[in-house]
């Protein structure tokens, strides 16, 4: 154990590294925040792809994976499709925006009240995605190297903090493509290899597993269009993955390169899902499936290899961790700060300010939430019942107007809230009502008010 314990050390003291040189490339606003629009189509794929797939999608898939056999992939599958989509239809009209966050897309629609009111639902969820992950990072941790839960987070989370704040979004490209590089071949080449090997092969887990652990469908078709309403259309208007889109240097990039990122996605979410059910037959009895993931690292590898894995885990994690925060702080440095310092632009100084301050408190809340999978569910329902409706509406409706945006926010925003309170995180419910509510409210004061004057047509 001592040798996975360097193994990490010396993984996470890269991080930093590669964190101060990105420091070194930021010398500006722009360099900090987007990368300088610049990303080439090795650099976009693996920033894009390492993005998506964090700690809930490892340890949230591999969990799903124990419990519902194959199925479990439609997590990934999700966000997957949702990237593709993401930028095919929409990099195009977004890099010709020249935008920093979501939100500016409303303000340009509809009115600054408009931004200012969906900057708190990305804020809430991009808070939630880097807690999600900060989460996911100290429970492997505490579980692999018997630490104290707090110590792990602080330990894992507080590297990530640094380098995000060093360096901004050159620092989480240069890190995200060593761990886009790291969790491939550490999940991909080694965990799932291994994992079938100490089964005997793909045909004893077939023998050993029911017949419903191989079905597409087990885990349910209501929670796949679930799964399908907040993480495909999650990924359509985060901004964590629209900060993304803008570092790209071109349409082209965002194409084509982001399409091979969504099929990265899939493919990972069936390798996670296998991992789990491999873990299901040789560790049939854990106490709790939201620590597989960890348990069968623990268990069917050896030391130095293992090392290697969680450094791969650690990698997926951090690499959603960093974009979440860095996505927080932007929307509280171009969409809130402004409004409070009377229009005043941030600097590349505030935006190291408020990345770390965002960052101690992405740590608090982390060491109070629990379950990844719940956490991540939370985020996006907030941004999707909240923001789907009166952001796609501000792109391909001309009748929309500011008063119906504002109503639709307000009233998604405050449902799914409602409903996740009442039913429960992993209710279908709070989805449903969210856009439900939001779509008729939207359409409703919309055509009941005017439409503001010189609004922009985004479509």
């Amino acid at each position: 154990m001592a040798l996975d314990l360097f193994v990490v050390l010396i993984y996470a003291a890269g991080m930093l590294g590669l964190g101060w040189y990105g420091m070194r490339k930021a010398k500006t606003h722009e360099d900090y925040l987007v990368a300088g629009r610049n990303l080439g189509p090795s650099l976009y794929m693996g920033t894009m792809a390492a993005t998506v797939l964090g700690g809930a999608s490892t340890v949230g898939t591999v969990k799903l994976g124990y419990v519902h056999g194959i199925s479990g992939f439609w997590l990934c599958a999700a966000l997957g499709l949702g990237i593709i989509a993401l930028n095919l239809f929409l990099a195009k009209p977004l890099l010709r925006l020249k935008i920093f966050t979501v939100t500016q897309v409303l303000e340009q629609r509809y009115n600054p009240m408009a931004r200012q009111a969906s900057a708190v639902i990305m804020l809430a969820y991009a808070l939630m995605i880097a807690v999600t992950s900060t989460l996911a990072i100290g429970t492997v941790l505490q579980v692999l190297f018997d630490m104290h839960f707090w110590a792990a987070i602080l330990l894992g989370g507080g590297v990530v903090v640094v380098y995000s704040t060093i360096g901004g979004m050159w620092s989480l490209t240069l890190t995200d493509i060593v761990q886009f590089v790291i969790k491939t071949v550490g999940l991909m080449f080694v965990l799932l290899p291994i994992c079938l090997y100490r089964v005997g092969g793909w045909d004893e887990l077939v023998a050993k597993l029911p017949s419903a652990s191989f079905s597409l469908t087990t885990i349910g078709w209501d929670t796949i269009i679930t799964y399908f309403l907040i993480y495909f259309f999650g990924i359509l208007i985060g901004q964590d993955i629209w900060q993304r889109v803008f570092t790209a240097r071109d349409e082209k990039v965002a194409k084509r390169a982001g399409t091979v990122a969504g099929v990265y996605c899939v493919i990972y979410g069936l390798v996670c899902a296998v991992i789990g059910m491999a873990a299901h037959v040789l560790l049939p009895d854990l106490a709790n499936a939201n620590n597989a993931f960890a348990a069968i690292v623990k268990s069917a590898l050896p030391d130095g290899i293992r090392g290697l894995v969680i450094a791969a885990a650690l990698a997926a994690m951090m690499s959603t961790a960093s974009a979440g925060l860095l996505a927080a702080s932007t929307v509280l440095t171009e969409d809130l700060l402004p409004k409070l310092r009377g229009g005043k632009q941030s600097s590349l100084a505030i935006n190291r300010l408020f990345t770390l301050l965002t960052g101690i408190a992405v740590l608090g809340i982390a060491l109070v939430v629990e379950d990844v999978i719940s956490a991540l569910t939370l985020a996006y329902n907030l941004l999707v019942g909240g923001m789907l409706v009166p952001l796609i509406g501000a792109i391909f409706w001309k009748r929309a107007t500011t008063a119906g945006a504002i109503t639709s926010m307000t009233l998604g925003f405050v449902t799914a809230l409602a409903f996740m309170i009442k039913d429960g995180m992993d209710a279908n419910t709070p989805i449903y009502y969210s856009l439900a509510i939001a779509l008729v409210s939207f359409v409703v004061v919309s055509l009941m008010s005017r439409r503001p004057v010189g609004a922009v047509n985004l479509a």
